[in-house]
Parts: C-alpha cells; sequence; structure tokens
C-alpha cells in the first residue's frame, strides 16, 4: 500500500477518534477513545520510522564522495 495513503487514511482516523473521544459522556466511553487515539497515534509513530528508515537505505545506496 502506498505510505502516502496509510499517513492521511491513519490521520483521518486520528481525528475522527479524537472528535469521538470530544462527544463522550462518561470516564469510560472517554478512556475507550483514549485507548484508540493512543493505538493509533502509536500506528502513525512506526509507519513514519518505518519510512524514515526506508529513505535512509535508499541513501545509503548513493556513493559517498570523498
Amino acid at each position: 500500500m502506498d505510505p502516502e495513503k496509510m499517513l492521511n487514511g491513519l490521520s483521518k482516523e486520528i481525528e475522527a477518534a479524537l472528535k469521538e473521544m470530544g462527544k463522550a459522556k462518561g470516564p469510560e466511553e472517554r478512556r475507550m477513545h483514549s485507548d484508540i487515539v493512543k493505538n493509533l497515534c502509536e500506528s502513525l509513530g512506526v509507519l513514519l520510522s518505518s519510512i524514515s528508515d526506508m529513505a535512509l537505505l535508499d541513501d545509503d545506496d548513493d556513493p559517498i564522495p570523498f
């Protein structure tokens, strides 16, 4: 899957979960949405790290000028 589409999708899901958390009535419901936001943000972090690692690998393929 395209990394840009994954970034956009995760960002939209985080935004939607934050809106739902704002509408939550009780602490249990807020906690549930908080856990969802946390998991989505962690997933976003993993994706960004993977993209960064791939970019570093691509840079390593270039010859180093002396």
